[in-house]
């Protein structure tokens, strides 16, 4: 068998190459001046379920947020690499990296 596509259409291999990536690390600003790290591959669905108590327990309560900072990733497990990488930094850090983000 080809290893081609001689119909012209497009193979799922491909359209999973050729897709923009929608996942992202996010950080959001809690009313405490806490910071909440997390991942999406739909920022606006997801902000939505952390103000109206979807979202993670650790936002409950915590509203109004403000997003500080967002990292789109080419795929999920990049973004939960960065995750878990910005969720290791000190408050300092975390800081500073919202501040060269803006």
């Amino acid at each position: 068998m080809a290893n081609y596509n001689v119909s012209g259409l497009v193979t799922l291999a491909e359209l999973a190459k050729s897709k923009e990536s929608t996942w992202c690390v996010y950080i959001l600003k809690c009313s405490d001046n806490t910071y909440y790290t997390g991942i999406t591959n739909n920022i606006k669905r997801r902000i939505h379920e952390h103000e109206t108590n979807k979202g993670a327990k650790y936002t409950k309560g915590r509203t109004p947020f403000s997003l500080v900072y967002q990292d789109k990733c080419k795929d999920r497990r990049e973004a939960s690499q960065k995750e878990y990488a910005i969720k290791k930094l000190t408050l300092a850090e975390k800081i500073n990296l919202i501040a060269t983000y803006k």
